[in-house]
């Protein structure tokens, strides 16, 4: 019962994975075409003011958060991170209780 529970846990986890990778492909398709169409539209109609690289810039943020977090990618606050967090304060909790008994 206890293994057909964890590979229940594990094929959820790698379906919410892909789900995940899957996403950030979506979000990075839509983000190249729809910048194609404003580098276009701002080239034919106001050539003297560019001004696409702004929304360009703005969503491209957006897109690289993304992907970092789709590929588990966090150099900064990564799963790792929030393991050793949660096992310093689980630390600190049992050390507290400690001391008050």
């Amino acid at each position: 019962m206890e293994t057909n529970q964890n590979n229940i846990e594990k094929y959820l986890a790698a379906k919410k994975k892909v789900e995940d990778i899957k996403g950030f492909y979506g979000n990075l398709m839509s983000y190249i075409l729809v910048n194609l169409f404003l580098i276009f539209i701002n080239l034919k109609y106001s050539p003297e003011h560019i001004w696409f690289f702004w929304p360009m810039i703005g969503w491209g943020i957006g897109v690289v958060f993304h992907g970092m977090k789709a590929f588990n990618y966090m150099p900064f606050l990564g799963k790792d991170w929030e393991e050793r967090k949660i096992a310093q304060y689980m630390k600190e909790e049992e050390y507290n209780n400690n001391l008050k008994k």
